[in-house]
């Protein structure tokens, strides 16, 4: 593997916690310059990933390198190498947009001079501009959240880690993130995503990781794992139920597959692989049957079937959370 291509490689990586292995078998690998969408459901290990590899917490099996450095024999090198934005916004809300990234720029030893133009011109890039002058207290969670990814690009690292970073904002502030990511990634910056908004991934990734009890279960990118689980399909929507039968002979025979019926929503459903011709050809069959339906559509696969796939509901009780886990060694 060239590891120029990569910007975080993890071979076999493993964090326990007692009995309770919290990562087992984990591996992953982050191509420069793309977004890595790390996906499962609670407690699936995917904090705990984040902190092993921005070198906050040992791991106890395997391997990982992040922006060409080991995690665990050159921890200082990784740490100048990467931004961390965590679940909980690290700024501070008396402070202005601009007294924030200036203080950050003296914690990270830029003289009082670069510092102030350092924020200035990530105020900027943020578009928080505006609002540099402005106490964070009176920031939407939108701009916090903006500015918190500011305030990680102090030093322009070449990889940001964001754990969860739009957990608990309203659709338009998640927006605001989404296109601040979106700008540092078009800049060259790679980022590893953790999160469990589907949109999300679906939205940012380059490729997809799906973790489950601490292990990759699949990978690949939002087109691939959609097709894991059956590709297009057409579903037609009854008028009644006593035509689903029909509606499912016909489907199956012009699209050449196996339908799935749904009483209770009326609905048919069947896979197809030549997607627009397919639509065409059970819509004039229907119509020469003269069955009427209420509707019919192509779709394709969102990543939430994809997530129920291949995770189940992630409430499976028997599996201790990454938070109760980490708590009882603290």
């Amino acid at each position: 593997m060239d590891s120029t291509e990569f910007a975080v490689t993890a071979q076999s990586l493993g964090k326990r916690y007692g009995k309770a292995w919290a990562l087992k078998d984990f591996n992953l690998n982050v191509r420069r310059g793309t977004v890595c969408g790390l996906l499962g459901p609670n407690g699936a290990g995917k904090t705990t990933s984040v902190r092993i590899l921005t070198t906050l917490l040992r791991h106890d099996e395997g391997s990982a390198r992040v922006a060409g450095y080991d995690i665990a024999t050159q921890g200082v090198q990784v740490r100048h190498q990467i931004g961390l934005v965590g679940q909980n916004a690290a700024v501070d809300e008396v402070l202005s947009g601009r007294q924030n990234l200036e203080m950050f720029g003296r914690l990270y030893h830029l003289g009082a001079r670069r510092a102030g133009r350092r924020a200035d011109e990530l105020l900027e890039q943020f578009r928080l501009t505006d609002t540099g002058k402005k106490a964070v207290s009176a920031y939407s969670g939108g701009m916090r959240r903006r500015l918190d990814l500011a305030a990680s690009m102090i030093l322009s690292p070449p990889v940001l880690f964001l754990d969860e970073p739009t957990t608990g904002l309203d659709p338009r502030s998640r927006n605001e993130v989404w296109g601040a990511v979106r700008g540092l990634v078009s800049g060259g910056t790679t980022v590893l995503l953790t999160t469990q908004y589907l949109e999300e991934a679906d939205q940012l990734a380059d490729r997809i990781s799906v973790i489950d009890s601490g292990t990759v279960v699949a990978e690949g990118t939002p087109g691939d794992l959609k097709t894991q689980i059956g590709g297009d399909r057409i579903d037609v929507v009854a008028h009644d139920t006593e035509t689903l039968e029909e509606i499912a002979r016909i489907m199956e025979r012009v699209a050449g597959g196996q339908s799935s019926v749904e009483s209770d929503t009326r609905r048919v459903s069947v896979g197809v692989d030549n997607r627009v011709p397919a639509l065409t050809e059970v819509a004039r069959a229907l119509e020469s049957a003269g069955i009427a339906v209420e509707d019919i559509a192509l779709r394709r696969p969102t990543l939430d079937e994809v997530f129920l796939y291949l995770t189940g509901d992630g409430t499976d009780s028997s599996n201790t959370s990454e938070t109760a886990q980490e708590a009882s060694v603290r």
